[in-house]
């Protein structure tokens, strides 16, 4: 009874809004996200994100004219070829801004796209620092895989692990980043890392998880892709792993606890947010959008089948905010005015953390938290944060 009611009231306040946006004029934000492929899970949970906040906010007010915003979305296929023509087709569609993408390899394939049409885009999680560095058209609002590869080597350190086994796909840019910078810090650390590669499409990762075991791991990092994802954890309970299973925020996701569920493994991730958060804008955030997942099956279905509030979800609720300030702070829908206002843009109000830019076009972060899937509840228990200055 009380999530109806709360539902009632959102619909309340939002629906005569909607109502009367549809006599408006339209800009509209591009939606860069996989809907399919190997990242296809976590795509549509920050698509969720960022159609929530569209359901919150319909509208915006440009330079004294209030526009309705319409959403464009179109899938990448979790693949940096497709994410070509997928980025061509935003741009095409007259987006005055771009949104995504999951997965840092699509990131930086539509950026090439996006700059030379000189659209703005605001990456939501992905972390690969090249997102930005090569290309004057990215901002991002997530932390970066250096200071995510140090969390989670500091972690491993702090579980007394002196051996890591790092195990990443051939040829993936975000995976084999984070790997890169996961293994610099550990063995700053003075940690030993056996570093392995697996190709795209591998089922079988039996081989892997028995070489770890034989060469004396002591925890498995293993920044991947969910479909791959699910077979090591189900893969490594069959073979009574002793050690923890590491990743970094790809692995938060409902894919995770439920390859987790009901097995012995440890699996801990890095990731954005915490829906446990008891801080104002964040807990009216969870709660909000826990109501609409509910009131809508297949938004539901796109979450995982439950209304567990990913980290991904959350940023594509920001990101959204966050494109929204740039249109106000621009005075203008065009793309080039929208690129000129970002990088002076402050916006304190995101449910992740105040968000600005430095020089690069990153986003000032420097705290993340480690959770820990629940293998009985089937949801990620709160473990600790880690802030840049405790590393």
């Amino acid at each position: 009874m009380k999530k109806l009611i709360a539902l009632l009231l959102v619909l309340m306040m939002v629906l005569p809004v909607a109502a009367m946006a549809d006599d408006l004029p339209v800009v509209k934000i591009g939606v860069f996200e996989p809907s399919s492929g190997d990242n296809g899970a976590g795509g549509k949970q920050e698509v969720l994100g960022v159609e929530y906040a569209n359901f919150v906010k319909p509208t915006v007010t440009v330079g004294g004219t209030e526009y309705k915003v319409e959403l464009v979305n179109v899938d990448n296929q979790s693949d940096s070829a497709k994410a070509v023509t997928a980025a061509q087709e935003l741009v095409s569609a007259g987006v005055a801004v771009v949104l995504g993408s999951y997965g840092s390899g699509c990131s930086m394939a539509g950026g090439d796209v996006f700059a030379a049409a000189e659209v703005p885009a605001i990456g939501l999680s992905c972390t690969n620092p090249s997102v930005t560095t090569l290309c004057d058209y990215y901002w991002r609002i997530c932390f970066l895989d250096p200071f995510q590869g140090s969390v989670m080597a500091n972690f491993a350190n702090s579980l007394g692990a002196k051996k890591a086994y790092v195990l990443t796909m051939l040829g993936e840019d975000y995976g084999n980043g984070l790997g890169h910078y996961f293994t610099e810090a550990f063995e700053a650390l003075g940690g030993e890392v056996i570093p392995e590669t697996f190709p795209e499409g591998t089922s079988d990762f039996t081989p892997y998880i028995n070489n770890a075991i034989n060469k004396g791991a002591d925890v498995v990092f293993a920044p991947c892709a969910t479909t791959y994802a699910s077979l090591i954890i189900d893969q490594a309970a069959s073979l009574n792993v002793s050690f923890p299973l590491l990743a970094g925020d790809t692995w938060e996701s409902s894919v995770i606890l439920d390859a987790a569920k009901g097995k012995n493994v440890n699996v801990y991730v890095s990731t954005f947010f915490d829906e446990n958060d008891e801080a104002g804008a964040a807990k009216e955030f969870v709660t909000g959008f826990k109501a609409w997942l509910n009131a809508n099956a297949d938004k539901k279905t796109n979450n995982g089948g439950n209304d567990i509030v990913a980290a991904v979800s959350a940023l594509g609720f920001d990101g959204y905010n966050v494109a929204l300030a740039a249109l106000e702070a621009a005075g203008s829908i065009e793309p080039a005015a929208i690129a000129e206002a970002l990088p002076a843009l402050v916006y304190a109000d995101a449910v992740t953390g105040s968000i600005s830019f430095d020089e690069i076009g990153d986003a000032n972060k420097d705290m993340a938290y480690v959770k820990k899937a629940n293998t009985e509840t089937g949801a990620f228990d709160f473990v600790k944060t880690q802030s840049v200055a405790g590393l």
